[in-house]
């Protein structure tokens, strides 16, 4: 399949995004808690979905969470602890880049966690999860797949890229040659904690655009009826002329133009 041009993927993204605002809508009015997990692949493409799905969303009414490497007070607590302030309340949609299967993934593949504990997280991941199930939580759990020359393209590209290296980390470089161990721990993941109160939705972002568009979509069509109507606020003509903005204390700063950009 080849890979979907900007602007076919720009016009089937338009409708999708007035979907998720109307979604947002239904969530807030009827007081409901969204959590989406996006777990993959390095590189596979998990921000950029979650840029596509929040771009137009309330930044008042979602978040996005994405947790730093374990503090040593943390890394004594129930595994699930650190998670649990970071969920929803009512009316809030949680978008979660790598959540808890963290355990299940690059701990368990970079040694971080021992055998047992990752043995012990498989065993409470679906009974943690029902628990947010049974208390109403919609939750659902996205795993991003990419091939291995698709991802060395894309470690390629954020090396060369000034504004992508951030997002190359030791752990990324080390990770590299454990492709197939990454494909082993998933596995074992989705035999574990793929269950009916909360599936596992695998997608492929070898193409990102297509992934995403397939990802919102997926997402959207799980999503309830979300016919809330759209309040219409009237906008009568002001009084008088437009004010313009006047200044006293303070003036803004200049201007940027071309002349003054650095080379």
């Amino acid at each position: 399949m080849k890979p979907l041009k900007r602007k076919a993927y720009e016009a089937a993204l338009e409708p999708m995004l007035l979907e998720l605002d109307a979604a947002a809508r239904w969530v807030r009015h009827a007081g409901q808690r969204l959590l989406v997990l996006f777990e993959g692949r390095d590189t596979a493409g998990k921000g950029g979905v979650i840029k596509a799905i929040s771009q137009h969303l309330d930044t008042r009414q979602f978040r996005v969470v994405a947790l730093p490497k374990p503090t040593e007070r943390e890394s004594t607590q129930w595994y699930f602890q650190r998670y649990v302030p970071h969920l929803p309340a009512a009316g809030e949609i949680v978008l979660m880049d790598r959540s808890w299967y963290n355990r299940a993934g690059v701990e368990q593949v970079m040694g971080y966690a021992s055998e047992a504990q990752v043995a012990a997280f498989l065993k409470q991941a679906p009974v943690f999860e029902k628990l947010l199930v049974d208390d109403g939580i919609l939750l659902f759990k996205y795993w991003l797949t990419c091939d291995q020359a698709e991802q060395e393209a894309r470690f390629a590209e954020r090396r060369a890229d000034p504004l992508k290296r951030w997002k190359l980390s030791p752990v990324d470089v080390a990770a590299r040659t454990r492709y197939t161990d990454y494909t082993r721990a998933r596995e074992a993941m989705l035999t574990a904690t793929h269950t009916r109160h909360a599936p596992w939705r695998l997608v492929d972002f070898n193409d990102q655009r297509r992934g995403r568009l397939t990802l919102i979509r997926d997402l959207l069509d799980q999503l309830p009826a979300t016919d809330v109507p759209e309040p219409v606020f009237d906008l009568p003509p002001l009084p008088g002329k437009p004010a313009r903005e006047r200044f006293g204390t303070l003036k803004p700063l200049p201007a940027w133009t071309q002349d003054e950009a650095r080379p």
